[in-house]
């Protein structure tokens, strides 16, 4: 039986630093609230500089080491990593839903399933660390070759935290970066306790954890000795990493936002649909995910009977306590959260040409009443210019526009200042290429809307990010530097 109040007491104000879990020396904090309940829970430390530099420094020089360990070792390191996560995959997603309020049975054990595949799927690729040999001049040998790029600093949001630290660490660590890892506030429980069972696999310092706020992020990024920074967040946030890094002209990750578009045509399966936009827009989350299909552009002619189909889903899920196995919905992830969505819908309400359709009821159990629920919600009447179809929510708020132009629906679908996925329902061929090839957008699906699997490469356009994760080349490209070397043989 996993004590949840006795683990979350273990891990307040704690850190990972040289491989321990270790208490914070800062004098600062936060409070970390259960979402469903709005009652503390912990508190995680905001870490101050010389911790900073304790982390970075610790991890700058245990990578002078650690890239010396032959690439096959750290394939067999990063593995180890995933299995023990694997082995802890119950404790963890308790302990993830208890801090994030995402439902246990629906959300984070769904995420700790695909952890140890992320591991597993880079650790078998540190033979891919390989260089070239160019055919410059018979008597010259010139060759390439990978070497990490020193110390990584890792920048990790709340809504999947053990899934987006697993794309960062795995592939750094395997390229034979050391990393520092920055959770966020609404999430650092986790994955201080993720760390904490990796790090009895890995070397001393190779994984540091650092917690607090956008400061405590921005001083890791401005740190001299971090190379390499790898960030998954909002929009603004992004912005600032990369102004921070760029005066130290050192590469930058960026996963950003998104406002996808899932488009619906005349011969589509209803159906099948339905269900792939029910899971496009992870209600099941609360919508909170950047490749949420928030903008459902659906013809004309089966406008009405998706719209049923979608509610009839709605309605069939609960509501209700995270850690109950019957709740399908938990909660938004905090107060702030809360009220963005809040706004949205308001302003949807307060708009006599919008129709809400919502879905399914709230929980009405006295320790859940205070709870961060919200009811999912289809708006229809919008104009895709309409700021709920133009800006990221981050909730389970969906616009619903009919189309009956092919050519029109697609400069719609792109009129975002986002383009990180998007998602086709059509049986016709010709028109689904299309589309593929006209949707400006990084991760295109027919027929289906599934979630992140590692080997398929995963980033967007536009204000969604710079660069791939989850792939070969996301590790080749991300996590080492190409060196050019040249050997004369003449004589």
């Amino acid at each position: 039986m996993i004590d949840l109040l006795a683990l979350t007491d273990r891990l307040s104000n704690k850190v990972v630093l040289g491989g321990p879990l270790v208490r914070s020396q800062s004098s600062k904090d936060l409070a970390v609230v259960n979402p469903a309940t709005r009652q503390k829970i912990a508190c995680i430390a905001v870490c101050e500089e010389p911790e900073i530099n304790k982390a970075i420094n610790g991890a700058k020089i245990a990578q002078q080491s650690f890239k010396k360990i032959s690439a096959q070792e750290r394939g067999r390191l990063v593995q180890a990593c995933g299995q023990i996560l694997k082995e802890h995959k119950e404790e963890l997603a308790l302990l993830m839903s208890y801090e994030s309020g995402k439902a246990l049975r629906t959300e984070s054990r769904v995420e700790l399933s695909v952890i140890a595949d992320t591991f597993s799927f880079y650790g078998g690729l540190a033979l891919e660390l390989k260089g070239e040999t160019i055919p410059y001049d018979p008597q010259i040998l010139s060759f390439t070759m990978r070497e990490p790029v020193g110390v990584v600093a890792a920048i990790i949001p709340w809504n999947v935290p053990l899934l987006l630290m697993s794309m960062k660490v795995a592939p750094a660590l395997v390229a034979g970066n050391t990393v520092v890892l920055k959770p966020s506030p609404e999430a650092s429980l986790v994955v201080l306790r993720a760390a904490e069972l990796m790090n009895q696999v890995l070397p001393p310092d190779t994984l540091n954890v650092i917690t607090g706020d956008k400061i405590t992020g921005s001083q890791i990024v401005a740190h001299p000795d971090i190379k390499k920074v790898s960030f998954t967040g909002s929009v603004e946030s992004g912005r600032e990493v990369y102004k921070n890094a760029a005066q130290k002209l050192i590469p930058v990750t960026l996963e950003l936002g998104g406002k996808s578009p899932m488009i619906i045509l005349e011969d589509a399966d209803l159906k099948e649909a339905a269900e792939s936009a029910f899971l496009g827009m992870r209600f099941s989350r609360q919508g909170q995910s950047c490749s949420a299909s928030s903008r459902f552009f659906v013809h004309q002619r089966l406008f009405d009977d998706f719209m049923t189909e979608l509610l009839k889903r709605l309605d069939n899920l609960v509501i209700g306590d995270p850690l109950d196995e019957k709740t399908d919905i938990g909660t938004l992830i905090s107060e702030r959260q809360y009220e963005k969505v809040q706004h949205y819908i308001k302003m949807a309400e307060n708009d006599p040409a919008l129709s809400l359709h919502f879905a399914n009821s709230l929980p009405t159990e006295a320790h859940l009443r205070e709870g961060l629920f919200v009811l999912p919600c289809l708006i229809s009447g919008l104009s895709n210019n309409h700021p709920i179809c133009q800006e990221e929510i981050f909730g389970p708020v969906a616009a619903v526009l009919p189309w009956t132009n092919f050519d029109e629906v697609i400069k719609e679908a792109n009129d975002v200042p986002f383009g990180l996925a998007a998602g086709i329902w059509t049986r016709d061929l010709p028109k689904a290429l299309k589309a593929v090839s006209a949707l400006d957008a990084g991760f295109v699906q027919v027929n289906q809307y599934m979630v992140f699997r590692p080997s398929l490469p995963f980033g967007g356009f536009k204000n969604s990010g710079i660069g791939k994760e989850a792939s070969l080349d996301a590790m080749l490209e991300h996590y080492t530097k190409v060196k050019t070397i040249l050997i004369n043989m003449k004589g």
